[in-house]
């Protein structure tokens, strides 16, 4: 399996479990406050009052119905449309499930210990609340589906150590890597936190920091070490992290005093994701090949990503020809 596939089917885990989580908060979270609220719920809103509502099992039943049809259609979509598609599957399946869960919520909290659908309280706050993070969300989902095109290398080199640069031309070399079962990590930890967030909006719970903070942190810090990109260009290197491809480390290329191919695994560097260790820092994603440079000031630096051993000829000639 290439590079390119283990992020296609990464990618395609991410939504998918995106896609479950979604539907069961919009189907589960009134049934869970089901002994607070009335028999029906109000569900629409003409102005600050209510004027429209549902059973209970009406109003847990249609937006999850809504949101089937929509993440089912989007993957459709995706299919059909490839790499040029991704940036708007990213922005309606991020966006979109945001809105509702949080309209949702909004309308739970507002129905909560009413005796009857037509004493609801406003949703007008927790509405804006919700479009506002549905904006964030669907910016997100557009930087991180633009993100997902292939990546490129430069000449063959036959296994040299340096790359030949014929005068007046410019090569680049860019690869990239990703862990799917950190992927999965980032998920499930993203979703406990949500769900909390979840629960707290829709008034089922009091605003839990102890148990959303933790869980938000970790799934934040594993996403961005769950992935990264490498390119060598004309400046030198950079390691972009995460989906967003931020944050980014560089290094100019007279400041790379020399660069390698080389095989780690877990175990030497400690572990998955940004390790340090002996042997100097390594973004360990996979065992096997990395991108090892050795900078004129600072520790080691390696990068696991397929392709090495032509990054670091590049890196290796870029290097030479600035320093002399």
């Amino acid at each position: 399996m290439n590079d390119r596939t283990k992020r296609t089917n990464g990618a395609r885990w991410g939504a998918a479990i995106w896609a479950a989580g979604v539907l069961a908060a919009l189907a589960a979270l009134p049934p869970a406050a089901s002994s607070r609220l009335p028999k029906r719920l109000a569900t629409h809103w003409g102005g600050s009052s209510p004027d429209g509502s549902m059973p209970l099992w009406a109003a847990s039943l249609f937006p999850a119905l809504i949101w089937a049809v929509l993440a089912l259609s989007v993957a459709f979509a995706g299919r059909r449309g490839g790499v040029a598609a991704r940036p708007w599957v990213g922005v309606t399946l991020l966006s979109g499930g945001v809105f509702l869960a949080g309209v949702q919520a909004s309308i739970v909290r507002a129905n909560l210990d009413r005796a009857v659908w037509s004493e609801a309280g406003s949703v007008g706050t927790g509405v804006t609340v919700t479009i506002v993070a549905a904006t964030a969300a669907g910016v997100l989902g557009w930087l991180a589906g633009r993100r997902g095109g292939a990546a490129t290398s430069g000449e063959e080199t036959g296994g040299a150590t340096r790359m030949e640069i014929p005068e007046g031309e410019r090569f680049a070399w860019l690869s990239r890597a990703a862990n799917p079962w950190l992927h999965l990590t980032a998920a499930l930890t993203g979703l406990v936190a949500a769900a909390a967030a979840l629960a707290a909006a829709g008034g089922l719970i009091d605003l839990q920091w102890a148990l959303i903070a933790p869980f938000a942190i970790a799934s934040t810090l594993v996403l961005f070490c769950s992935s990264v990109q490498a390119r060598v260009t004309e400046t030198g290197l950079d390691v972009a992290f995460g989906p967003f491809g931020w944050p980014v480390r560089h290094w100019e290329a007279q400041d790379i005093e020399s660069a390698r191919a080389e095989s780690r695994t877990p175990a030497q560097v400690g572990g998955w994701g940004y390790r340090l260790s002996g042997l100097g820092t390594t973004v360990m994603l996979r065992a096997g090949e990395c991108l090892v440079i050795h900078p004129r000031k600072g520790t080691e630096f390696a990068v696991s990503v397929d392709d090495a051993e032509r990054g670091a000829a590049l890196l290796n000639s870029l290097s030479n020809r600035q320093a002399s």
